[in-house]
């Protein structure tokens, strides 16, 4: 049978490892921060039946931004289907500017998405999805369509 010193002292260890447990749990809870929205632009096809949305996410934790991640979807114009991501940038740079893209419908059935290749790496390109086909160009010489 143990004695009131030795279980006094078992239940103080436990109680020592549900701390720990729990400040462990806050600490991670606290230092994951969704990430936050730096910009997103959105661009009906010609004939109003497609999507392209673009958006730029800032990695963070603990307070520290990361650089920003960009991502390209296509959708339907109408209805509750979840957009389709089409193209993935990972950004060489941690301001807004350096997450942008242009998005440009040619036709219905073509879109054409500019980036900065200088500052940022194509990480996935989807280059035809829902019969669109998809080009993307590099804009880091000329800036009058990015968006």
């Amino acid at each position: 049978m143990p004695s009131i010193g030795k279980l006094t002292f078992q239940l103080g260890n436990a109680s020592a490892i549900l701390t720990l447990m729990l400040l462990g749990i806050c600490l991670s809870l606290c230092g994951c921060k969704n990430p936050q929205t730096v910009w997103s632009a959105e661009v009906k096809s010609p004939d109003g039946k497609m999507v392209a949305t673009a958006t730029a996410f800032a990695n963070g934790g603990f307070g520290v931004s990361g650089a920003p991640a960009t991502f390209v979807y296509l959708n339907w114009a109408t209805g509750s289907q979840k957009p389709k991501e089409i193209l993935e940038l990972a950004n060489e740079s941690d301001t807004p500017e350096g997450g942008s893209v242009g998005i440009t419908w040619l036709s219905p059935n073509r879109l054409e998405v500019t980036y900065h290749k200088d500052k940022q790496e194509v990480e996935f390109q989807a280059v035809r999805f829902l019969n669109v086909d998809i080009g993307i160009t590099d804009g880091s010489t000329s800036s009058s369509n990015i968006r």
